[in-house]
C-alpha cells in the first residue's frame, strides 16, 4: 500500500512539472518583438495615399485584420470634411507603405487614380463595422 502510494505522489508531482513546463513554453511564445520593418498602425491611420504622379488621391482611414493578418486598407475618397466620402477596402499589396529616414516620414503610394478608387465597390460603416 505504500508503494502505491508513493507512486501515486511521483506521478502527480511528474505531472505537475511537465504541466508547468508547458505553460513556461506557452507563455515565452505569447510575446514578440517589433521588427524594425514593421509599421504601427498609428503611423497609417489618416496617412495620405498617393498616387505614382504624386497626386494624393485618399486616406486610409482604417486597417482590416482577419485571422490575425492585415487584410485590407479602408481608403475615404473625395467628401469635403466628412462629408461624401467614399470608403473603398484594397489590398494590402496594392499599397506601397514606406519610410524615409532622411525626412522621418511614412508615405502611402498605389498605383491608381481617385477616379478608380470613387468606381471601386463602396466599403460602408454599418452594422459590426458601424462606428
Amino acid at each position: 500500500m505504500l508503494r502505491v502510494l508513493i507512486v501515486l505522489t511521483a506521478t502527480t508531482l511528474m505531472g505537475s512539472v511537465a504541466h508547468a513546463q508547458t505553460a513556461e513554453t506557452t507563455t515565452t511564445e505569447t510575446f514578440v518583438a517589433v521588427q524594425p520593418t514593421d509599421v504601427l498602425s498609428y503611423n497609417l491611420i489618416d496617412r495620405d495615399v498617393t498616387n505614382n504622379a504624386g497626386d494624393t488621391i485618399g486616406e486610409i482611414k482604417d486597417l482590416v485584420i482577419s485571422g490575425g493578418n492585415l487584410s485590407g486598407y479602408i481608403i475615404s475618397v473625395g467628401g469635403f470634411l466628412g462629408m461624401g466620402e467614399h470608403y473603398v477596402m484594397v489590398n494590402p499589396k496594392a499599397v506601397k507603405i514606406t519610410y524615409n529616414e532622411n525626412d522621418k516620414k511614412w508615405t502611402a503610394v498605389m498605383n491608381a487614380t481617385k477616379e478608380e478608387l470613387q468606381k471601386a465597390p463602396e466599403f460602408k460603416y454599418e452594422g459590426r463595422w458601424q462606428r
